[in-house]
């Protein structure tokens, strides 16, 4: 079965809605037996367009997270969950920022002492460290590299 589309089951929502205007109407003016049949075939009807609401709904492609339904389900609100995310991904963004910067601090240190120890290597690690795009080289002897 093909997946639907969004503006397709658009249009069912906004048909089942329609028949639950028509069923408040007809209730409203509820007159007696003749209305009642028309209650009968509006809820019947109603009872279709849901049926083909859900069907056709199912069939569109989501991307909501199992983890977001569960909590949904359990009677939790969604914006909490997205708030305990964001907040948990900026830790993780601030760990992983105070990696890379220990990294590249290492990096630096272990280019000056090799620089240090084998001289000669100088142009070398120069090359890596451009290789890396690394603005400020290591600082040989109070200069940058």
């Amino acid at each position: 079965m093909a997946p639907m589309s969004v503006d397709t089951v658009d249009e069912q929502i906004k048909d089942v809605i329609q028949d639950l205007y028509q069923i408040q109407a007809a209730t409203h003016g509820y007159a007696g037996p003749q209305t009642q049949q028309e209650l009968v075939r509006l809820v019947t009807q109603l009872s279709g367009s849901l049926s083909q609401l859900s069907n056709d709904a199912s069939t569109l492609p989501t991307q909501i997270p199992p983890e977001i339904i569960e909590y949904v389900d359990d009677g939790r609100n969604p914006d909490i969950y997205t708030r305990e995310f964001v907040e948990l991904v900026q830790k993780g963004n601030q760990f992983m920022k105070g990696k890379s910067e220990a990294f590249a601090g290492f990096r630096d240190a272990l280019a000056e002492e090799m620089v240090k120890a084998w001289p000669e290597m100088k142009t070398g690690v120069e090359k890596v460290l451009q290789g890396r795009n690394v603005e400020h080289g290591p600082k040989v002897n109070g200069t940058n590299t």
